[in-house]
C-alpha cells in the first residue's frame, strides 16, 4: 500500500487530531480530469463543470455514506457561484491529487472533517466560476464586470436589462484564465448556506436508482466469495475442493492471501461452492483465545502504571488528602461496524488497465494497493466511488483489505469479478472497535469539589502500523486512545491520565467517533458518580466545573431546558445527562428511561443539543444527530463482539443486534446558533448516548452501569 501522509505530528495535533478549523488551499485551475474543458462545458477548476444546457455539475471529493456531503458541499459551491440550485448535479470525484484531503494529503473521507476541510476550498471554487462567468458576459457586452451581477444561474446587466444564462457563457468563459484572488460572500448574503435544503441524493435512493457497490454489474462478470480463517492469524493447512468444483455454476477455486476464493456465475453458486469446501485450518496462536481471558489480562494491566498522557499537579498527594474517594472500573467490548451493505468490490482487469467499483472512504489507498497487486501504474487503475451503504470507518481501511482481496481474485482469474462478503463474513472478519478497560478514581474535598482525578486506560492501538502512526503516536501514547479522556474539560487541579496499549492479533480500526466512543462513557458516567457522592444535581455539578468553558456550559443549559431537567418526571421514569466534545463539536444529551420486568430497559426519549459552529444545512445536522443517537444506542444496549476458542461468537443481526423500530425513542434535536468555526457532525452525536442512558438508569434504579452493553 502506498499512501502519502505529508504532515508532521505537531501539525496534525495542532489541527485538533481531525478537528478544528479549515485549511485554505488554492483551487487547481489547470486540472484536466473529470472537470476538463471541452466545447460543451466550462470547467474553471477541479470541482465545477458548467454545460451549455445550464447544468452545473459539482464534483464531490468526499464519499456519500448517508452523512449528506452530496448536498452540503454542493451548497457551498452553489451559494458562492450564484448557481440555480435546481440545475445542480453531483458527480463523485476520480482519484486525483486535486481531490486530496487538505490535511491528510490523500483522498479520503473520515474524522467528521468533510465540511471544515473543504469550506474555503469550495467557496473559492464557486467564487472563481462566478467571477469568470461575469467577466465573460461583460466582455460580450463591452461593459465593465463591475456593472454586472450574477444571480441564480444568470449574469445581469441591469442598466440595459440584458442577461445571459450560465450555459450560454460556456464558450466565452472557457477562454479566460482563472483569477488568483476572488471576492467571497459575506454571511449576510448567503442564500443556501444555513438553510434546510433538501438532499440531492434522496430521490435516487427512494426510487432505487442509486448505485451502491453491491449493485454494480459489468459484462461477463463473475461473483466470488472467500473462505477465510475462522481464527485470526490462522492459515490453510489442507484443502479438498472436488465437491465444490463439481457444483453447478462454480468456475474457479483459487488460493489468495486472505483465504480460498470460490468464483462462480452468481452469488448463490459461489456461496454453495464455498460451503462444499473441506478445509483444514492451522488456527495458530489464537486458537485458545477468549474474551474472558482477555478481560482478566486487561484488569490486571489496569493496576499497573502506564504511559503518561497527561499529568497536572500531584494527583497521588491530592487523593491521599481527599475527604471522600471514589473508585470504579469500566468496560466496553469489541464492536463491529455492522454496515447495512457488507463489504464488496468489483474489479475489471484488462491488459492495459483496470476499473474498480466500490464504496470506499480511502480512494487513494485502495487505488494504489490494487495497482501494486495487479502490477499496474496507479494511473492505470480507475477507481469509481459508488454510494456507501454505511461506512462508520470500516470502509476507510488503511490496509485496503476488501479492495485488495478483490484485486487478488481478479488477478487469479483474469475476468471481471465481484467479490462479496456475507453478513457473517463482515461481522466475524473484522475490523473491530477495540475492547477497553478503564480504571478510574477521584477525590472530593469537604465541599464536594473534585480535587484529584486519576484515569488509566487499557486497549489496543488502532493507529500503530498505519500510515498515521508517525503523526498520532508519541512516547507510547496513541492520541486516539486517550481523546476525550486526556482533554477532560472539568476544572480539577490534579489530573493523571495513563495508557496501556497491549498488542493482540485482533484487527482493530477506527469506529464511528473513534476513541470518544469509549472515553465519553467512562468520563461522563464517573462525573455522575462524583455528583451523587457530592450530593449535587448532576447538571449543576458539571456547570460549576465548566467556568472556563462557556460554550459547554451554555449547551448544558440548553439541553436541560429543552428536556425539562428541573421538572418532575412521570412515575417509573429516570433522566440522565451527558455532554462531550469531539471533532470540534459539542453535543449534550438527556435520556429518559424506564426499567421493568416486562420490557427491561426502555429508552423513551433523547433530547440532544449540538453546537457545531457555523451551519451549512440544519436538516443534515438534525439527521446526523438522530443517526448518532441510533448508532450509540445500538452499541449501548446490544453491541458486543466476543471470542471463544479464538472464534467470534456473533454472526448476523440475530446475535449482533441493532436498534429496531420498536426500540426507538423519541429524539429531539436543538441546534445552538454559533459563528464559531465549523466542527464535524457525522460522529459527535454518538459519544454522549451511552453515558446519558447509563446515568438515567442510575437515577431510576440506584444501580450503576459500568459495563457495556447495559444489562438490567
Amino acid at each position: 500500500m502506498n499512501m502519502i501522509i505529508n504532515i508532521s505530528r505537531r501539525e496534525f495535533i495542532k489541527t485538533g487530531s481531525l478537528i478544528g478549523g479549515g485549511l485554505i488551499l488554492g483551487v487547481i485551475p489547470g486540472f484536466n480530469g473529470a472537470s476538463g474543458q471541452s466545447s460543451q462545458n466550462f470547467a474553471p477548476n477541479a470541482f465545477i463543470r458548467v454545460g451549455t444546457d445550464d447544468i452545473v455539475t459539482v464534483i464531490v471529493n468526499k464519499s456519500e455514506m448517508g452523512q449528506g456531503v452530496y448536498t452540503s458541499l454542493p451548497m457551498v459551491v452553489a451559494d458562492e457561484m450564484e448557481a440555480d440550485w435546481s440545475k445542480i448535479r453531483i458527480e463523485p470525484a476520480p482519484v486525483d491529487p486535486a481531490y486530496n484531503h487538505t490535511i491528510w494529503g490523500i483522498q479520503g473521507t473520515g474524522g467528521s472533517t468533510s465540511t471544515w476541510t473543504t469550506w474555503d476550498q469550495l467557496r473559492r471554487a464557486g467564487a472563481t466560476a462566478r467571477v469568470m462567468l461575469v467577466k465573460a458576459a461583460a466582455g460580450i457586452w463591452g461593459v465593465s464586470p463591475i456593472a454586472c451581477r450574477a444571480e441564480n444561474g444568470f449574469v445581469f446587466h441591469d442598466e440595459t436589462k440584458r442577461q445571459f444564462s450560465y450555459g450560454s457563457l460556456v464558450e466565452k468563459a472557457a477562454q479566460l484564465s482563472p483569477p488568483q484572488d476572488v471576492p467571497l460572500k459575506e454571511p449576510k448574503d448567503y442564500k443556501l448556506i444555513g438553510k434546510p435544503v433538501k438532499r440531492l441524493d434522496t430521490p435516487s435512493k427512494v426510487k432505487g436508482s442509486a448505485v451502491f457497490g453491491i449493485d454494480v454489474k459489468v459484462p461477463g462478470m463473475l461473483t466470488a466469495v472467500v473462505a477465510r480463517t475462522p481464527v485470526f492469524g490462522g492459515r490453510v493447512k489442507s484443502i479438498s475442493d472436488e465437491k465444490a468444483r463439481a457444483m453447478q455454476g462454480v468456475k474457479f477455486i483459487e488460493r489468495i492471501p486472505s483465504g480460498i476464493a470460490v468464483i462462480a456465475d452468481n452469488f448463490w453458486s459461489a456461496v454453495s461452492g464455498r460451503n462444499a469446501l473441506d478445509i483444514k485450518w492451522d488456527e495458530g496462536p489464537l486458537a485458545g483465545f477468549s474474551s474472558m481471558k482477555q478481560r482478566k489480562q486487561y484488569a490486571a494491566l489496569s493496576k499497573k502504571t502506564g504511559a503518561v498522557a497527561r499529568k497536572d499537579g500531584d494527583p497521588g498527594a491530592a487523593l491521599a488528602k481527599a475527604v471522600k474517594k471514589l473508585k470504579a472500573e469500566y468496560e466496553v467490548p469489541y464492536l463491529a461496524h455492522a454496515t447495512m451493505e457488507p463489504m464488496n468490490a468489483v474489479v475489471d482487469l484488462r491488459e492495459d488497465g483496470c476499473d474498480i467499483w466500490t464504496g470506499t472512504q480511502f480512494q487513494s489507498a485502495d487505488r494504489n494497493s490494487a495497482a501494486e497487486i495487479l502490477g499496474l501504474k496507479p494511473e492505470q487503475v480507475n477507481l469509481h466511488t459508488t454510494f456507501l451503504g454505511g461506512g462508520f470507518g470500516r470502509r476507510a481501511n488503511p490496509y485496503s483489505d476488501f479492495v485488495s482481496e478483490a484485486a487478488h481474485v481478479a488477478k487469479a482469474v483474469r475476468k471481471p469479478v465481484k467479490v462479496m462478503w456475507t453478513r457473517e463474513d463482515d461481522t466475524r472478519g473484522g475490523y473491530f472497535r477495540p475492547m477497553w478497560y478503564d480504571r478510574i478514581e477521584a477525590g472530593l474535598d469537604g465541599n464536594g469539589n473534585p480535587t484529584a482525578w486519576r484515569h488509566r486506560i487499557v486497549g489496543q492501538s488502532i493507529i500503530k502500523g498505519t500510515p498515521f502512526e508517525k503523526a498520532l503516536i508519541e512516547d507510547g501514547i496513541d492520541e486516539t486512545s486517550v481523546e476525550g479522556a486526556k482533554n477532560i474539560p472539568y476544572d480539577i487541579p490534579n489530573v493523571l491520565v495513563e495508557l496501556h496499549s497491549p498488542e493482540y492479533p485482533i484487527p482493530v480500526l477506527w469506529w464511528r467517533s473513534v476513541g470518544h466512543s469509549h472515553t465519553a462513557f467512562v468520563v461522563e458516567s464517573f462525573m455522575d458518580e462524583l455528583a451523587h457522592a457530592a450530593g449535587r444535581d448532576p447538571l449543576e455539578f458539571r456547570r460549576e466545573l465548566l467556568n472556563k468553558d462557556p460554550r459547554r456550559r451554555a449547551l448544558l443549559e440548553l439541553v436541560a431546558q429543552k428536556a425539562g431537567w428541573r421538572d418532575p418526571l412521570p412515575e417509573g421514569r429516570g433522566r440522565g445527562i451527558a455532554i462531550h466534545k469531539s471533532f470540534g463539536s459539542y453535543v449534550a444529551q438527556v435520556a429518559e428511561v424506564s426499567v421493568n420486568k416486562k420490557d427491561g430497559l426502555r429508552v423513551h426519549k433523547v433530547v440532544c443539543a449540538v453546537d457545531c459552529g457555523k451551519i451549512v444545512n440544519p436538516s443534515i445536522i438534525e439527521a446526523q444527530m438522530e443517526s448518532g443517537v441510533v448508532f450509540g444506542l445500538s452499541a449501548a444496549l446490544f453491541g458486543e463482539i466476543t471470542f471463544k476458542k479464538g472464534r467470534v461468537e456473533q454472526g448476523n443481526f440475530n446475535d449482533y443486534k441493532l436498534v429496531r423500530m420498536n426500540h426507538m425513542p423519541l429524539i429531539e434535536v436543538h441546534i445552538m446558533p454559533s459563528e464559531e468555526k465549523h466542527g464535524g457532525i457525522g460522529e459527535p452525536g454518538v459519544p454522549p448516548v451511552a453515558p446519558a442512558v447509563a446515568n438515567a438508569v442510575f437515577a431510576l434504579t440506584g444501580n450503576r452501569v459500568r459495563r457495556l452493553p447495559i444489562r438490567v
